[in-house]
């Protein structure tokens, strides 16, 4: 009503108000070929916004524009997981999710949620290696409005839910910050940076071969190293394997000196007391 948009959609409200226009749309910038979508009204199959997405996306020039970002309100994926909008990421990884993946969408943008969240090339809620087939999803609502429910505590907050984090996402944070997205036509680049600090913290690559390439500068939080790593490649089941053996034989090792250097003094503090320690989740 207050912008001109560059569509020209029309969806009845349900009420006596006039219906809602222009709530998505597509356009190309340089390389990438963007489409905005309206989770906030009818996006299920056979509704006029499906049959929109899935003409447009069937119809992008691959060779003028290689990657396809799709935008909406309300994430598909989020570990801030809040019960009201259960039923619509059901319905949208029911309804729009198959269309994003046989259309080999690049690259999801979400807001709603007022974190930074990246996970992997993801399909059904399972990580995958390339982008082709499997999207990368981005939560990108870190701009401000410290309300939402926290990931880590804080010592003032200790009520507040703690969400785990799965191995789906890759980073996330509850700093705010806004993106920067660079494309050419051989990969498209998102970063995350920090208000607090105006550093780059996390950074995704996009390859046009459909490879994925990720980084973060912050190893508190669970993601993958710094250096550069392709999504979804660990290391090898033989190498954890000999890690944990020598950690073991560390363990019994160090176990053994201590007790038989505190073996003489048993008895001189109370049985079953518990001495905290303190641990910092991520």
């Amino acid at each position: 009503m207050r912008f001109n948009m560059p569509g020209n959609s029309s969806e009845p409200t349900g009420t006596k108000a006039p219906p809602t226009r222009n709530l998505y749309y597509s356009y190309d910038v340089g390389s990438v070929h963007f489409v905005y979508i309206s989770t906030e009204t009818n996006f299920l199959r056979g509704g006029r916004q499906y049959e929109f997405v899935k003409r447009d996306l069937e119809s992008v020039n691959r060779e003028k524009t290689p990657f396809v970002v799709v935008q909406g309100h309300r994430p598909m994926y989020t570990t801030s997981n809040e019960v009201r909008d259960a039923m619509i990421r059901q319905k949208m990884v029911e309804h729009l999710e198959p269309l994003l993946v046989e259309n080999d969408v690049t690259l999801a943008l979400w807001g709603h949620v007022h974190r930074y969240e990246r996970f992997c090339p993801m399909r059904n809620n399972t990580c995958g290696k390339l982008w082709r087939g499997s999207p990368v999803h981005l939560v990108i609502g870190m701009a401000g409005q410290d309300w939402q429910p926290i990931w880590e505590p804080r010592p003032n907050h200790p009520g507040l839910p703690i969400f785990p984090q799965p191995e789906q996402s890759m980073y996330r944070t509850g700093e705010f910050g806004y993106t920067r997205l660079v494309a050419n036509k051989e990969k498209l680049t998102v970063s995350f940076v920090g208000n607090h600090d105006g550093e780059v913290h996390d950074t995704v690559e996009m390859l046009a071969s459909g490879e994925v390439i990720s980084g973060s500068k912050d190893d508190t939080v669970k993601t993958v190293p710094a250096s550069a790593t392709l999504v979804g490649k660990a290391e090898s089941n033989v190498s954890w394997y000999v890690k944990g053996a020598g950690l073991m034989v560390m363990g019994v090792l160090l176990g053994f000196i201590v007790g038989f250097f505190t073996k003489g003094k048993k008895g001189s503090t109370p049985d079953n007391r518990w001495i905290p320690v303190k641990n910092e989740e991520t």
